[in-house]
């Protein structure tokens, strides 16, 4: 009797971890700024770096190096996705066609844009929640502490670094990471 409780706690106990550790990004779907759903598991096997954007933020001029990145490691199984949000000072208050204009006429971005989301709050998109706790992501809690935070994302669709908003996207770091096997 004793052996079967002692199976059945490591069972459980190994399940908890299981169902922890098998959240990736592959379980979410989100809108692409064109309002089409975008499923992040067809991007298995990629590097993945997801980038919360404002187009009014002193940080904007961020669009031309994560531009630059894409255009360099595209090919390389390598992808930015950018999810507009208004959440820090309404540094982004347009629509999703005036934010898509903007972006492209300004920065030539080619990068996938997602549709405007909520990146903090009660009412924060499920993908953002899977970003920021540790519960989901398996890898720590973090705030999206401000515009242009770097989520970067490994080939098997799990969160393995969070990198600050003022930290640049050609930053040493992420193309080394970008590089690396």
């Amino acid at each position: 009797m004793m052996k079967q409780m002692k199976t059945l706690l490591v069972l459980a106990i190994l399940a908890l971890f299981t169902s922890v550790s098998a959240q990736t990004i592959y379980d979410y779907k989100v809108t692409d700024i064109e309002g089409k759903v975008f499923d992040l598991s067809t991007l298995k096997g990629k590097k993945v770096m997801i980038v919360n954007t404002a187009s009014k933020c002193g940080l904007t001029p961020q669009f031309e190096q994560l531009q630059k990145l894409y255009t360099q490691f595209k090919d390389s199984n390598f992808v930015i996705i950018g999810f507009p949000t208004n959440d820090f000072y309404e540094q982004d208050p347009g629509s999703n066609d005036e934010i898509k204009s903007f972006c492209v006429k300004n920065y030539g971005v080619t990068f996938p844009m997602m549709s405007k989301i909520k990146v903090k709050g009660d009412t924060i998109e499920p993908l953002y929640q899977f970003l920021t706790l540790k519960a989901k992501n398996g890898l720590e809690d973090n705030d999206v502490k401000w515009n242009f935070q770097k989520y970067l994302i490994n080939e098997q669709g799990h969160l393995i670094r969070v990198v600050g908003p003022r930290v640049k996207p050609m930053d040493e770091s992420v193309v080394k990471w970008i590089r690396s096997k």
